[in-house]
Parts: structure tokens; sequence; C-alpha cells
């Protein structure tokens, strides 16, 4: 009887009393790991912030960015009150005016738009190239050597001096094909893109050499499974988190190239509004009107650093190796 009672007692306590409850989201983990990173939030909800700014901004504030008034030149920010109240300032122009009477505010909704659409859009490209790339060249042995010496080769060449010559030969066709802001915007996006794509073919390579080892890869193609189903079952799901992480980066980088490149002059016409050309045209008259350069300045840096924390943070919650840390 002692020992039947006691075998009761030790079935009794394994059983579960309660319901189990449902095995937790691996993305309900992800979620957890980046609300810890603060930077990240931050990143996050700014760059949520300025992209739906930017569109829809124009709906809130549609004053004309391209509209002149002689008359109302070189306003002050409303904020220039605080300290000196002889300025030229008021709600109707918050921002301010330039010197030919343009609203600021509405300068730098448009101008926003512009490098936000360039630095999406040439990250998507520079993804879809260098994520191909580097599943090919990981994934088939024979390919990898010529795609990779292919890769170094564009890695080597000088960057900068390369967009402004792709700018100079390729500016006056596209323009007289699709006008000078649609063509320069063609431009500028495939320019980037094509010279933005190694660091992203070179992560996804490691990456795809590493995990085609695995033996669920292996057991795919001891059942028979083509190549083309194991990149896009097995392969290219394993391979999210670099390629978010290197999203983010692209972006930023996007985003300071067509910056820069306005800025020197060689981006779009010059009554079209970028936060580069802002910049530019605010140089000759910094000492006057600082912060002519502080607006559209502050604004790449802290989409540039929002973005940067955002990539921090993605990094940090999808890898395993540091998640819960």
């Amino acid at each position: 009887m002692t020992d039947q009672a006691s075998e009761i007692e030790t079935f009794s306590a394994l059983t579960d009393k309660e319901p189990q409850k449902p095995p937790r989201s691996q993305w309900r983990d992800v979620w957890d790991q980046f609300r810890k990173h603060k930077g990240a939030v931050f990143g996050g909800g700014f760059l949520i912030f300025i992209t739906l700014g930017v569109i829809f901004g124009p709906w809130l504030w549609d004053v004309d960015p391209k509209g002149l008034d002689i008359r109302n030149k070189n306003w002050r920010p409303i904020y220039t009150l605080l300290w000196d109240s002889s300025v030229t300032a008021g709600w109707a122009h918050p921002f301010g005016t330039d010197q030919l009477g343009r609203d600021i505010l509405a300068q730098m909704i448009a101008g926003g738009r512009v490098s936000m659409a360039v630095g999406w859009l040439a990250m998507g490209l520079a993804l879809v190239i260098g994520t191909a790339i580097g599943v090919i060249a990981g994934y088939f042995k024979r390919l990898d050597f010529w795609l990779m010496r292919f890769t170094d080769l564009v890695l080597s060449l000088p960057i900068l001096p390369l967009v402004l010559l792709a700018v100079t030969l390729f500016r006056q066709p596209l323009n007289s094909r699709f006008g000078p802001e649609g063509g320069m915007f063609i431009l500028i996006v495939a320019v980037i893109g094509l010279t933005s794509w190694m660091q992203t073919a070179r992560i996804v390579r490691g990456d795809i050499l590493a995990l085609k080892e695995r033996e669920f890869i292996l057991a795919a193609r001891s059942i028979g499974t083509t190549p083309g189903k194991i990149i896009r079952r097995h392969l290219l799901p394993n391979v999210i988190s670099p390629i978010m992480v290197s999203a983010t980066l692209g972006l930023a980088t996007a985003i300071i190239t067509e910056s820069a490149l306005s800025f020197l002059g060689v981006g779009f016409p010059s009554d079209y509004p970028t936060w580069g050309k802002l910049l530019a045209d605010a140089v000759q008259r910094m000492q006057d009107f600082p912060e002519r350069v502080l607006l559209p300045g502050i604004a790449i840096s802290l989409t540039v650093l929002s973005v940067n924390y955002l990539g921090d943070g993605l990094r940090d919650a999808l890898d395993p190796r540091i998640r819960g840390r």
C-alpha cells in the first residue's frame, strides 16, 4: 500500500494542474528585445514620423515650395522672436523664407519627400542586387570566385568620382527622355543603388556558406529538392536578419549620398528642393542666416542617426546569440 501511495503521489506531482500556455512567438521575443534598446525605439519612431511627415506634409501645409514672394523675402524663423523682436517673422512662415521669398518649411517638406524617396528606392535596389549576388555566390561554388572578385573590384573603385562621372555621362539622355526632374531622379536612384550593394552581398554570402552545410539543407538535397526551392524556402528566410540590418544602413548611405550630390551641384535642378540642395543654397548666406544651414543639416543628421540606431537595435533583436542579454 505504501509503494502504491507513493506512486500515486509521484504521478500527481508530475501532472499539470493548469492548462498549458501557448508557445511563445519568436517575433514576440524579437519585439521584447527590440524595445529594450531605447535608441532603436527612438530611431524607429523618428523614422516613421519623418516619413509620414514628408508624405502627408503637403496636405497639412499647402504652401507652394517653389512659389516666389519677393515682398516677403528673408523672413527669420518664428523662434528668433524670443531674443530679437525686431526681425521679420510670423506664423505665416514659421521656418522663415529665403532670398526669393520661398517658404522654407514647404521646401523642407518637399525636399524631405525627394530625399526619402531616393533613399528608400536606392536602398531597395541595392538590397535586391546584393542579396541576389550573395545567395548565388554562397550557394553555387563554381560562381563564387568570379562574383566575389567582381564585388572586390567594385569595392576598390572610388565611389564619389564614379557617381559624378555617371551623372555627367547619362544626365542629358535621361533628361531628354523623362524630363529634368524625372530623369535626374531615375539616374540618382540607379547610381546610388548600383554602387551600394557590395556590403550586402558579402554579408549574405557568408551566412549562406554557413547555412548550406546545415542538416536541414542536406536533408532537402537528399530528397531531391531543386536549388531554387532550397534558396526560396530554406535559405532566404534564414538570412532575413542580416538583410534587414543591411537595409537600414543602406538607407542612411543613400540619403547621405543624395545630399552630397545635391550639395555639390550635380543632383536635381536648382529649383527642385532637396535637403542637400537647401544646404548648398544656404552656405552663401550662412553668416546672416545660420538657421538655413541648421534646418536641413539637422534633418539629415537626425534621419541618418535614427536609421543607424534602428539598425543597431534590429541586429541585437534578430540575433539569437544576443537576444535575452
